[in-house]
């Protein structure tokens, strides 16, 4: 029984970390309808970025994420303003195409500049536990969990509460009533794709912290993402957060049962059955992620 609450402990603060990776891709989705296969390479930019900080100015992740949150805020921008923009009216596939080349092109960089070895952002909390009874809690992972819980609550403050996320929503429903209305809307497409860049750069802090990261962890990072958008309800902010808790604790309870393959098995059959039965996912797809094409 101590191994079962161990393991699910565990789950949890993992399945924390995995949604604060994925609710920045669901934004996107839900909001553009653009699948961004680069978002698991920038979650890496924002890893390097905070260990950057913390190796050469001594900067603790906690606030180096902010710094490193700002830096892909820019970049994502300028990628969706002057790059992404260029394609957005075209059909899915072109986007799916043009992210892929772009990851690509990020992860090969990353090697270039920072080689493929493993890297961690060493800290002295990351590794200590917390002790409740027989479960050990990780005070590095319950941190995470924390800031993931944080993120979502206020991502969805900032879309029903402020101008510019009422802007969001208005182009995400109908980008040509929101045009008619003097919304400009490849600004908002900017901002968002921006805003989902710092999030993975968040994310991507969080992880180095408490774990290890490579270039060739990207991908995975954005089939994860894909996986729990989709599970949780398209561009749904609390469905990201209860799809990563739900793939946490599946990959977690499987992992004392099953060797490492079907681990991950396990998560993609959760997602079938969920679809199966409920196809709007778990909470179900925000009303803006339907939106009309014009």
């Amino acid at each position: 029984m101590s191994a079962f609450l161990q393991a699910t402990v565990y789950g949890l603060l993992q399945g924390g970390l995995l949604a604060l990776v994925a609710v920045g891709f669901s934004l996107v989705w839900g909001v553009m309808n653009v699948v961004n296969l680069a978002h698991g390479s920038f979650v890496i930019m924002g890893a390097y970025l905070g260990w950057e900080l913390q190796v050469h100015a001594g900067i603790d992740p906690l606030l180096g994420m902010f710094a490193a949150a700002a830096v892909m805020f820019v970049l994502g921008y300028a990628i969706q303003r002057w790059l992404i923009n260029l394609v957005v009216n075209a059909p899915i596939f072109i986007t799916l195409l043009l992210t892929f080349g772009l990851s690509l092109l990020i992860v090969q960089g990353m090697n270039i500049i920072f080689s493929a070895n493993y890297r961690s952002i060493s800290t002295g909390y990351a590794s200590t536990s917390l002790s409740m009874g027989s479960v050990r809690v990780p005070l590095g992972r319950l941190i995470a969990f924390g800031i993931a819980v944080l993120v979502t609550v206020a991502l969805v403050a900032l879309v029903n509460r402020t101008r510019i996320g009422l802007a969001i929503l208005a182009t995400g429903m109908d980008r040509g009533a929101a045009r008619l209305m003097g919304i400009p809307a490849r600004h908002v497409y900017s901002l968002t794709f921006g805003l989902s860049a710092a999030l993975a750069a968040i994310a991507g802090t969080m992880v180095g912290t408490v774990d290890t990261f490579s270039p060739a962890a990207a991908g995975s990072f954005t089939l994860l993402s894909f996986v729990i958008a989709v599970l949780g309800g398209l561009g749904n902010m609390y469905g990201a957060l209860l799809g990563g808790l739900l793939i946490g604790l599946v990959e977690s309870w499987a992992g004392l049962y099953l060797s490492g393959t079907w681990v991950n098995a396990m998560a993609f059959l959760v997602l079938v059955v969920v679809l199966v039965v409920r196809p709007s996912g778990l909470v179900g797809r925000a009303y803006y992620a339907a939106r009309v094409e014009v």
